[in-house]
């Protein structure tokens, strides 16, 4: 690398730490303002507390890993132009494509923490932040798909249930069929509603119906109440909603097939987050062409001007993202269309500001 790469470089990921350092205990500090009353009350462990907040640093940062990238950019680039460092080195024969490969070493760099941190690192981060968050924050009140919820326990046997009430353990309209070899309804039971009962470690039916299919007749066996016992676990027939960000690479492959083959009703949010892990570091190249095409003109309100710019463009995109997002989990919007519409349309964006930028 020339002078010239290092110099533009060093600018480029020294802003972006500083720019993390800033923000994060800036975070820290509101959050623990919010919280401390909570965990007092709770009387939260002061280790778990320090892991939670440990914990809660590489989540955050991940989270806000392309804002601060973008913001960081623009804020180091406008100062080369306001101080005409640009113009200078255009000026002596360094062409424009030239001078952008230190921020495309630089948003290399970036992208590969970020899809090592995002794959293996912010996964165990997240588990263990959830789980306190749950534990002396919200007093074990996880967030669950709580209807219309269905699961295939294995080869021959279905349960749904219309709703589930994780507080109180109870799934209602539950129905459970078993098919045998031949692919075949053999049996199906249902009840108005299926509650764990932990003192007897049993499932207590209400409502108890059996139909049994035996030589093209079917048997009906009913019971006001039945005390019994099923393979699954209650809790297991709707997994937390954020068990796919606790999940490393290989880990979340794997839920996602046992999901499909459960047919599991909010699948889309698990492939979404996959979809989300591997288009991060693509992100970072797409807010590195858009913040120096933004910041590397000199204009006349100056800085101000680039950032105002900058931050409009982050609050755009985050709505796009968001908006895509909850049409991916709520409706059978294609999880890959999500993240790929708008990382596409500000690719386009980035590249078409570029142009302008070099002109």
């Amino acid at each position: 690398m020339t002078i010239l790469d290092k110099y533009i470089l060093k600018r480029y990921l020294l802003t972006f730490g500083t720019m993390l350092l800033l923000f994060v205990p800036i975070g820290i500090m509101l959050n623990l303002a919010e919280q401390i009353g909570k965990m007092i009350d709770n009387e939260a462990p002061l280790n778990e507390i320090l892991i939670y907040y440990l914990n809660f640093t590489i989540y955050i940062g991940s989270l806000l890993f392309p804002i601060f990238l973008f913001l960081s950019i623009i804020f180091f680039t406008s100062k080369l132009a306001n101080n005409t460092e640009i113009v200078a080195i255009l000026s002596s024969g360094v062409s424009y494509s030239r001078f952008l490969r230190p921020y495309w070493i630089g948003a290399s760099i970036i992208a590969v923490i970020m899809f090592f941190m995002g794959m293996f690192i912010v996964p165990n981060a997240s588990k263990r932040y959830n789980e306190f968050k749950y534990e002396y924050l919200k007093k074990g009140n996880k967030d669950r798909i709580t209807s219309n919820i269905f699961n295939q326990l294995n080869e021959n046997d279905f349960i749904y249930v219309s709703s589930f009430d994780p507080a109180r353990r109870i799934g209602y309209n539950f129905t459970f069929e078993h098919f045998n070899d031949q692919n075949q309804l053999d049996y199906k039971i249902s009840a108005s509603n299926i509650r764990w009962v932990p003192k007897d470690s049993l499932y207590r039916l209400t409502s108890y119906t059996k139909r049994k299919i035996r030589a093209n007749k079917e048997i009906v066996e009913t019971k006001r109440r039945l005390d019994t016992l099923f393979i699954f676990k209650i809790e297991d027939l709707t997994p937390v909603s954020y068990v796919a960000e606790t999940k490393n690479l290989v880990e979340l492959n794997k839920f996602i097939e046992d999901q499909k083959k459960k047919g599991a009703s909010n699948i889309n949010t698990y492939i979404l987050v996959k979809y989300r892990r591997w288009a991060l570091p693509i992100t970072a190249f797409i807010l590195t062409v858009i913040g120096v095409a933004v910041s590397s003109v000199k204009r006349r309100g100056g800085m101000g001007v680039n950032l105002a710019f900058g931050i409009g463009v982050a609050f755009i995109y985050i709505f796009f993202d968001k908006v895509f997002g909850t049409l991916a989990e709520q409706s059978g919007f294609s999880p890959l269309l999500a993240v790929i519409i708008p990382n596409l349309t500000f690719g386009i964006l980035g590249f078409y500001l570029l142009r302008n930028a070099k002109r």
